[in-house]
């Protein structure tokens, strides 16, 4: 079992004398980890003890200064041992602010975190989106369920987060809610920004996260259509509306790269023509706000123009009739099978699909980089290379290679 240690110890802040005159602070410590507090008494200079921690001298100002530390001291034991009593841990933070503030109450995660929630609202559109901060209500909640169930309590004080609390609500993510090992990640990497914004703001004293690792894993590759699987996907009828408009939607992103929320979104100021009549689409990305820069092709200009008719688009002011996203990749099973494509199609295969064809095609990364709205390095892990691109770059490196005859050895 660990050692406590408390100490009360206090010195004078020299760098604030005046007129001979400096304010005595407090330095609070348990556990190695201290506080200063400002007593709200001051001495001079010339009649302080530093070693004691005490003024010196008979007079009159001398006793009061003595007795007012005293007096102090005994606030700061009493704190200390009622909140010891009370169950709680009783560290330098949370001793200085039940001095600063006596009737305040402790600070508690799930109370703090759905303010921080809030606060994050606030700041969508001006520094997160609204997948962001959905992101951290979600993690509210989870907590909530998490702490009834493991803790039976509605809720915990800020400090007993611990690595313990956290492994446990990282199996809980994983066998409660199912979610695999990057999505818990994601989760608690929100938590992880909540614990620093309590850091910063002096509420707790450690990290619980300094020994707790959040790595992602690689997941695997993402699947894409080649260019024949897309011609067979154009050419197949639809046996309805429903389905032709979702397959159309498909066809559109894989010839845009444009993710779901953007194909969504998407309206006619996103749409330009440049002075040589080539018609442009620039849209920030609903997820990052980088602005994606796309030349539109004749396939995807003349779904546009097939959708403009469209009822739900007339209405909604929207280029195209995209359902939510559940449905989409739903009816995207289904448009699979008629198609007889042995592989899930979504949305974000689409984008892989764009991605893939424009490498492979010779688009150079940082291109398409500014096309997918985001940075090289993440451009690629969305770009595969097939055989066929790297069949032709060897080959063009063996032209270059061996431009003239070249002697067979051994022959």
């Amino acid at each position: 079992m660990n050692r406590r240690t408390f100490y009360i110890s206090f010195f004078l802040r020299r760098v604030r004398t005046s007129k001979g005159m400096a304010p005595i602070l407090a330095r609070i410590s348990v556990n190695g980890i201290s506080r200063e507090v400002y007593t709200q008494c001051r001495t001079a200079v010339d009649k302080w003890d530093k070693a004691k921690g005490r003024a010196t001298g008979r007079d009159k100002l001398a006793y009061e200064v003595n007795a007012y530390i005293d007096d102090f001291r005994a606030k700061v034991v009493e704190i200390y041992r009622t909140m010891q009593a009370e169950g709680f841990e009783g560290n330098a933070i949370e001793i200085k602010e039940r001095l600063q503030s006596p009737g305040k109450q402790v600070r508690m995660l799930l109370a703090e975190l759905t303010l921080y929630c809030e606060k994050r609202q606030k700041e969508v559109g001006v520094r997160i989106t609204q997948l962001t901060s959905n992101k951290y209500y979600r993690l509210c909640r989870y907590l909530h369920e998490y702490t009834r169930q493991e803790y039976r309590k509605e809720d915990i004080r800020l400090t007993e987060v611990t690595y313990g609390y956290l492994d446990g609500f990282n199996t809980f993510l994983q066998t409660a809610h199912r979610c695999h090992h990057n999505g818990a990640v994601n989760i608690l990497d929100c938590l992880r920004n909540f614990i620093l914004y309590c850091l910063r703001n002096e509420w707790i004293e450690k990290n619980p996260f300094k020994s707790y690792k959040l790595k992602e894993v690689a997941p695997p590759p993402k699947e894409h259509l080649t260019k024949r699987e897309i011609e067979t996907l154009i050419a197949k009828p639809m046996p309805g509306l429903r389905l032709e408009n979702v397959r159309d939607i498909f066809v559109f992103c894989c010839f845009t790269g444009l993710a779901f929320a953007d194909v969504k979104e998407l309206r006619p100021e996103h749409i330009t023509t440049d002075e040589q009549g080539n018609t442009w689409l620039r849209k920030p990305r609903e997820k990052t706000s980088v602005l994606s820069v796309v030349p539109l092709l004749r396939l995807p200009l003349a779904i546009l123009q097939k959708c403009a008719f469209d009822p739900n688009c007339k209405q909604s002011g929207r280029l195209l009739p995209v359902p939510n996203n559940q449905k989409m990749n739903a009816y995207m099973t289904e448009i699979a099978t008629i198609c007889g494509l042995n592989k899930k199609l979504t949305t974000h295969c689409a984008r892989h699909t764009f991605a893939c064809l424009a490498v492979e095609y010779g688009i150079p990364i940082d291109v398409l980089a500014k096309i997918l709205g985001h940075s090289n390095n993440m451009t690629r892990h969305y770009a595969k290379f097939s055989e066929q691109l790297i069949g032709r770059e060897m080959r063009k490196m063996n032209e270059q290679m061996f431009s003239g005859d070249v002697l067979l050895l051994n022959q």
